[in-house]
């Protein structure tokens, strides 16, 4: 399924840099970024904290923004958070273009219920996110995943899986494991005890027993003859 339309971010371009400028960035509620595109000089720019707080939420990929009156895309590089409060701190951006393909990573969803979980199988994803090549307008939401046909100790790699648009090349490795099918942790029986060990055991228990009662028994004692007053000769 392919996204329809696409976050608006509105943004604003500055002139001033460093660090003084961007703490007065921050206390006014926005967060100091950076446009980079390939062959251009990067744009300083500053965000909505909460504007971009929404556009993470929305799970998107690909914003849109309008830099000098005209609409651009763009996607996420790098965000920086504090050290401390772990707050975002500063945003770069990559400009994309209409009509150039994109590298860029997308969730994997699984469809269906495994042969081999119905006999009691476990169903284990090793993957989440696919690696693609598409163009900007063309970003999938995700990549499906059918497993209804994997049985017990089968999986399904990066080589089965299917992608109907012809525009979308799958680059992530063919030999990757995507989700597999186990069998269940097998629970530890408990040992059973022959007759010989058991009365081994039981003969133990009552040797223990003694022991104690004849420390207990030899410590009353022991009490017992400091408490008596000494006989004079």
């Amino acid at each position: 399924m392919m996204a329809t339309s696409y976050y608006k971010l509105d943004i604003e371009t500055r002139k001033s840099i460093g660090k003084k400028a961007a703490k007065v960035i921050r206390k006014a509620g926005k967060i100091p970024s950076v446009l980079y595109y390939k062959g251009e000089q990067p744009i300083n720019i500053s965000i909505d904290k909460q504007v971009f707080y929404q556009a993470i939420k929305s799970e998107q990929r690909i914003y849109e923004m309008d830099i000098k009156n005209e609409s651009q895309y763009v996607m996420i590089k790098e965000i920086q958070y504090h050290p401390v409060t772990d707050e975002m701190i500063h945003v770069d951006f990559m400009r994309v273009r209409r009509t150039e393909k994109m590298t860029i990573s997308v969730p994997i969803t699984l469809v269906g219920k495994p042969v081999g979980v119905t006999e009691g199988g476990i169903l284990s994803q090793a993957m989440n996110q696919i690696e693609i090549s598409c163009y900007p307008t063309n970003v999938p939401e995700h990549i499906e995943v059918d497993v209804d046909h994997l049985g017990l100790n089968s999986s399904v790699s990066v080589a089965d899986v299917n992608v109907d648009d012809e525009d979308i090349e799958i680059l992530s490795a063919a030999d990757l494991n995507v989700a597999s099918v186990i069998p269940p942790a097998a629970e530890e029986e408990e040992p059973v005890l022959t007759d010989e060990e058991i009365s081994d055991e039981d003969v133990s228990d009552e040797d223990a027993v003694d022991d104690g009662e004849k420390t207990d028994k030899d410590s009353a004692d022991s009490e017992s003859d400091k408490d008596k007053p000494e006989e004079s000769n």
